[in-house]
């Protein structure tokens, strides 16, 4: 175990009270040897098997797997990436890790007849890695969308459900220990960006970075959007998404409008939920909890037996560093909410001018005008959008 934070206690909290089930379904014992932490456990059970020193772990010729719950980039590549050289199963819940590396470490799991799995780097408990690779195998997927972060799928809850503004949703969040001290990762989108850059990676195969997908979070969301959306019979919702446009493939992470008809529409809270188009299957959905110390760990140990299971054996995953051909954001087509400064009558007729035909929406408000187009391009957007004094726009799925 390299980590004994929130989810490497809980790997060890689940082999230890889960044992006997464990041993059977993976074919043999599993026992924790080492555990690499910096720091010292007095009074806890693990305390005895504690080492401060990774080389210790890298040079016991009895450790098969690896548990890597460290989180970050460095150290916790070096290691990884030593323990794979080591003739060590790598498995991990660091999203940062694999949507960095992905390629690497698979191709270097493959060298040395070993496994690279990370199955809880995406949606905590929700299994959602191997039905990818595995159950939906024999379909080209058309579309992968998910509300991928508990914290801002809260927050969004919350202030649709009790009126109330982000910066007190956040508090309360934080607060209840779902959003961290520092909350931008979540907030801004870049968790959610990380996630639906592995996903979609492993869907078609080629190495989707994620400094290259458009990534939009929730911070300019207001009471008045919540607002609005009622009145639309929506809900808004933060979404990482992707979905394959001839030969190319968009993605992005952005808030969007969703209404009762969209699958994802009763996800509320701190849940999560991914729904997968394949082009045999249909659409699949999964649904549970997208963090959390034992839901996240119970996925761990989900690849710990697979890897238990697969010794001296390497399952292969598609995944090469070939870039994916990624289409231009100004091409991708959606409809947008937008409200813009004026008075309604005027401010209809400047709407009407800029973006054509829009559908009202009154939410009682005499400062301003919002209304929904009919699906263009994100460029025809930016174009139309330099000819009116826009507050805020939200796109509409």
């Amino acid at each position: 175990m390299l980590g004994y934070g929130t989810v490497g206690s809980g790997v060890v909290e689940i082999l230890r009270e889960n044992a006997e089930l464990i041993e059977k379904r993976a074919g043999e014992k599993i026992q924790v040897k080492s555990v690499l932490d910096l720091r010292d456990f007095p009074g806890d059970p693990v305390q005895d098997i504690i080492v401060h020193d990774f080389e210790e772990i890298r040079n016991d010729s009895e450790v098969q797997i690896v548990v890597e719950t460290m989180g970050g980039l460095h150290p916790a590549y070096e290691f990884v990436k030593a323990s794979l050289e080591s003739g060590k199963s790598v498995c991990t819940s660091n999203k940062a890790l694999v949507a960095a590396y992905g390629p690497e470490l698979l191709k270097l799991a493959e060298e040395k007849n070993v496994n690279f799995l990370f199955e809880a780097s995406v949606g905590g408990g929700i299994p959602i890695i191997r039905p990818l690779k595995v159950s939906l195998a024999p379909d080209e997927i058309l579309g992968i969308s998910g509300i991928l972060n508990g914290t801002t799928n809260y927050i969004l809850t919350e202030m649709a459900e009790n009126g109330s503004d982000f910066d007190s949703v956040l508090k309360d969040a934080q607060e209840k220990g779902y959003a961290e001290k520092d909350p931008t990762a979540d907030v801004e989108g870049y968790d959610a960006c990380r996630k639906i850059a592995i996903l979609t990676s492993l869907a078609y195969g080629k190495q989707l970075d994620f400094e290259d997908i458009y990534t939009e979070g929730i911070t300019k969301i207001t009471d008045r959007d919540i607002q609005y959306a009622k009145e639309l019979g929506a809900k808004i919702k933060i979404f990482g998404s992707s979905k394959k446009v001839g030969d190319k493939v968009s993605a992005m992470v952005a808030p969007k409008l969703i209404t009762a008809s969209h699958p994802l529409y009763s996800v509320d809270g701190v849940f999560n939920s991914i729904l997968v188009t394949g082009n045999m299957v249909g659409d699949v959905m999964f649904y549970g909890q997208g963090a959390g110390k034992l839901a996240t760990a119970s996925a761990v140990v989900s690849d710990v037996i697979d890897e238990a299971k697969h010794t001296a054996i390497n399952m292969k995953t598609l995944w090469e560093p070939e870039k994916l051909a990624l289409m231009p954001m100004e091409e991708v087509a959606s409809r947008f909410f937008v409200r813009i400064h004026g008075r309604k009558e005027e401010a209809a007729e400047l709407a009407e001018r800029a973006f054509g035909k829009v559908l009202s929406v009154e939410a009682g408000f005499e400062d301003e005008f919002g209304f929904v187009t009919e699906e263009m391009t994100e460029g025809a957007f930016e174009k139309a959008a330099g000819e009116v004094d826009i507050i805020n726009r939200i796109r509409f799925d």
